[in-house]
C-alpha cells in the first residue's frame, strides 16, 4: 500500500515539475515587458524580497522533484523569508550597518545549493536509473 502511494506521488511529481519554472519565466517576461521603476530608497528591499522569493521557489521545485513538496510549508517559508529579509534590511538601515548582506549570502548559498540539487535530480530522471558500477565512479 505504501509503495503504491509513493509511486503515485512520484508520477505526479514528474508530471508537474515544470509548473513553478513556467510561473517564474512568465513573471520574468512580464517584468521585462512592463518597465516598473522602483525608487532608489526601496531598491534594497525589492532586491531582498526577490531573492527571498527565488530561494523559496527553488526550494519548492527541489522538494517537488524529491516527492516531498508541502504547499503549507512552501507558503509559510515564502512569506517568512521575505519578512525576515526585509526586517534585516530595515534594521540595518536604522543602525547604519549593511545587514542585508547577511541575507544575500544566506539566500545566495541556499539558491545555488538548491539549483545544484535540482540539476542532479533532473539529470537522474532523464538518464534513468544508474548501475552500482556507475555510482562508484563518482
Amino acid at each position: 500500500m505504501a509503495k503504491s502511494h509513493r509511486l503515485r506521488k512520484r508520477e505526479a511529481t514528474r508530471a508537474v515539475w515544470w509548473l513553478p519554472v513556467l510561473g517564474l519565466l512568465i513573471g520574468i517576461m512580464l517584468g521585462l515587458a512592463f518597465s516598473v521603476a522602483v525608487p532608489g530608497e526601496y531598491s534594497r528591499y525589492t532586491a531582498m524580497a526577490i531573492l527571498a522569493a527565488m530561494d523559496s521557489i527553488f526550494g519548492a521545485v527541489r522538494a517537488q522533484l524529491e516527492g516531498r513538496f508541502d504547499n503549507r510549508l512552501f507558503l509559510s517559508g515564502f512569506f517568512v523569508n521575505i519578512i525576515l529579509a526585509s526586517a534585516l534590511t530595515l534594521l540595518g538601515d536604522r543602525l547604519g550597518v549593511e545587514l542585508y548582506i547577511a541575507a544575500i549570502v544566506a539566500f545566495g548559498v541556499r539558491g545555488f545549493d538548491n539549483l545544484a540539487k535540482i540539476r542532479r535530480q533532473l539529470i537522474q530522471q532523464l538518464s534513468g536509473p544508474r548501475t552500482a558500477q556507475e555510482a562508484q565512479g563518482d
